[in-house]
């Protein structure tokens, strides 16, 4: 991940400023560092060159630390700022992280709190700075066709999307359950000359077969018991459009029949009806099954498979496409946030380079849908590979199918408060290396509180140090 590297440092007193600049290089030296002596010199250096973090005094003449800070924040979003402050404006500086400081420290400075304060913001100016760049990759490839990813075999499948919409032919979409074959779908329809027309979808299992013919090819009044008024049925419907038959692997041998007379004559006949009228429907059929061994087994026409494979189209597995996780990940979260109506969040690398490494036998559905527990279950705006992992746990980890007897409600629900808990805690204590101070101010807790949920639980934050 790419980094928004450089330190500004702000300070009126120019001897110390350049004894931090000088610490802080022997403790960073890929780090960029400048110092300064004015808010106004930060502002000016700052639109010259981009830093991921300013340290800047509190109290300096003419333009303060917090003014700087508004200003500073204003023109550079991502920055992380760190306030400077002496003892008695601590109060002042308390008020600077309302005002959207990352972090603050007071003279003198403790050189370990300050390598662990400016590290860490770094860190998170990188982590807005590539969140930024994740959803302008985003913003860009759905405002082009919605696949997300920017992969070989993704790139190849949107040439190949494209290609197939500027025909009118059937086309066959294989790939396995949870690849977005019905996105696909949708893609070629609103890239094709049927935009205008409707675009329909018919899932195929979900209806019982019985009723899947005249879902279909519709019915006239008294054809069958209930059949109190005709119906048109979904290829009428479609007509001047596109209609996708979702898992035709899974269809019977008599609508397969049905099937193969629509699309050899272009027309429908409803259930009871001796008349027919004709159609002009687009068909995507949709697959995750080996329609060829289905032929073999004779549960399959292959005159039908052969209407239907005039054009085929192969939709990667997500293990095939895993350099697309980031970006799919990132997606998927943003649009979770927007769901929930809370503020975004993003990805710790860790996180993202664990969820790389994951197989997702369910392919991006699985993940659109770990994601969003995801979500929901992670306090805070960083994701962490703690949060993660904690996920898992809550959503069948090993281990949880050796539970001998089903809890209580009440116990199992307490149970998986105090798992989120301490897997939070821990997490929060191992960031601060144990200063409860500012474990309590990062998760939003008073330190009371903090420490009773110590207590609690158990936790020696000691063991953090």
């Amino acid at each position: 991940m790419s980094r928004q590297v450089g330190i500004l440092l702000v300070d009126d007193e120019k001897d110390f400023a350049v004894g931090l600049a000088r610490l802080l290089g022997r403790r960073f030296p890929e780090e960029r560092i400048k110092a300064v002596n004015s808010g106004d010199d930060a502002l000016r250096e700052l639109a010259r060159e981009s830093y991921g973090l300013l340290l800047t005094d509190l109290n300096m003449p003419g333009m303060d630390g917090a003014e700087l800070l508004r200003q500073a924040r204003a023109a550079k979003p991502d920055l992380s700022v760190v306030i400077l402050t002496a003892y008695g404006t601590v109060p002042t500086a308390v008020d600077a992280l309302k005002d959207g400081a990352y972090d603050f420290l007071v003279k003198p400075v403790e050189p370990d709190a300050l390598f662990q304060v400016v590290e860490r913001g770094l860190e998170r100016s990188s982590l807005l700075s590539e969140n930024s760049r994740l959803q302008e990759l985003v913003a860009r490839q759905c405002g082009a066709n919605e696949l997300v990813g920017d992969s070989l075999a993704i790139r190849r499948l949107k040439e190949s999307v494209a290609a197939v919409s500027e025909s009118d032919y059937t086309v066959l979409v294989r790939g396995e359950s949870g690849t977005g074959k019905e996105l696909v779908a949708r893609t070629i329809h609103r890239l094709s000359g049927r935009r205008k027309g409707p675009m329909l979808m018919v899932n195929c299992p979900a209806i019982p077969d019985q009723l899947l013919e005249s879902e279909l090819f519709g019915h006239v009044k008294g054809a069958f018991t209930g059949a109190d008024r005709d119906r048109k049925g979904i290829f009428v419907s479609a007509n001047g459009g596109t209609l996708m038959l979702d898992e035709i692997g899974d269809v019977s041998p008599a609508i397969q029949t049905k099937l193969l007379r629509v699309l050899q004559e272009g027309e429908v006949r409803p259930v009871g009806s001796s008349k027919t009228f004709p159609v002009d429907v687009r068909i995507i059929a949709s697959t995750n099954q080996p329609l060829e061994e289905k032929i073999k087994d004779n549960t399959f026409r292959e005159d039908l498979y052969y209407r239907l494979n005039v054009l085929t189209l192969n939709v990667p597995a997500l293990r095939e496409r895993s350099e697309d996780i980031p970006v799919l990940a990132h997606y998927f979260l943003e649009k979770a946030c927007e769901e929930m109506k809370v503020c975004p969040k993003f990805f710790n690398p860790d996180g993202v380079a664990y969820l790389s490494t994951k197989s997702w036998p369910g392919n991006v559905r699985e993940l659109q849908n770990f994601i969003r527990r995801l979500a929901v279950f992670s306090a805070g705006e960083s994701l962490e590979l703690g949060h993660i992992k904690l996920v898992e746990k809550l959503n069948g980890a090993p281990g949880d199918k050796d539970e001998p007897e089903v809890m209580l409600f009440k116990d199992a629900k307490e149970k998986i408060i105090d798992d989120f808990t301490r897997a939070y805690v821990e997490e929060l204590l191992a960031n601060t290396r144990g200063n409860v101070s500012q474990a309590a101010r990062e998760s939003g807790l008073s330190r009371v509180a903090l420490q009773k949920i110590l207590k609690r639980l158990e936790i020696d934050a000691g063991h953090f140090k």
